[in-house]
């Protein structure tokens, strides 16, 4: 019954409305202040990380450490260029509702990335928030350029499948 109502209640979209836009606003303001800068570096980051890995209750997992010294820190110049601009366009993508469960669902993979390095700030919150977002499927974008765009699409598509369907018969 509430994933019903997520999915389909006009007057909950309008909350997911705002939702989505206080999400990407956080994401772009995020993004934005690493890309301004023009100083952002993970590398601090990605070795603080792989201290919190030690000691009797570690808070990042060996895994994650793997992850960390073969991928992401020999690779820190892609990094580096991948989050903040990742950062921007999920934000961007939020507060327009365009593409809203592709930027929702890479909102999330990042926070979780952050929060396996050890980090907590807002993360859990912004996942929290998120997974409403998610769940609501294209309700959450209907105020939004979602709402304009998908519709026509299926309109479009449906005439297409209609059109192969008689000329099959």
């Amino acid at each position: 019954m509430m994933i019903d109502a997520l999915r389909q209640n006009k007057n909950i979209s309008i909350l997911l409305a705002v939702l989505r836009v206080y999400i990407g606003y956080t994401w772009i303001m995020a993004g934005w202040g690493k890309i301004a800068s023009g100083q952002f570096d993970a590398s601090g980051f990605l070795q603080g990380a792989l201290a919190n890995s030690t000691g009797e209750h570690p808070a990042v997992q060996e895994w994650w450490v793997v992850f960390l010294k073969n991928i992401a820190i020999p690779n820190i110049e892609v990094f580096n260029l991948l989050v903040p601009w990742g950062e921007l366009f999920v934000g961007v993508g939020l507060l327009i509702g365009c593409f809203t469960k592709t930027a929702v669902f890479f909102g999330i993979a990042m926070n979780f990335s952050y929060m396996f390095s050890g980090t907590t700030s807002t993360n859990p919150q912004l996942v929290l928030l998120s997974m409403f977002i998610l769940v609501s499927a294209m309700n959450a974008g209907r105020y939004g350029v979602d709402g304009l765009i998908i519709p026509t699409l299926k309109e479009k598509l449906f005439a297409k499948k209609t059109r192969e369907i008689k000329n099959a018969a």
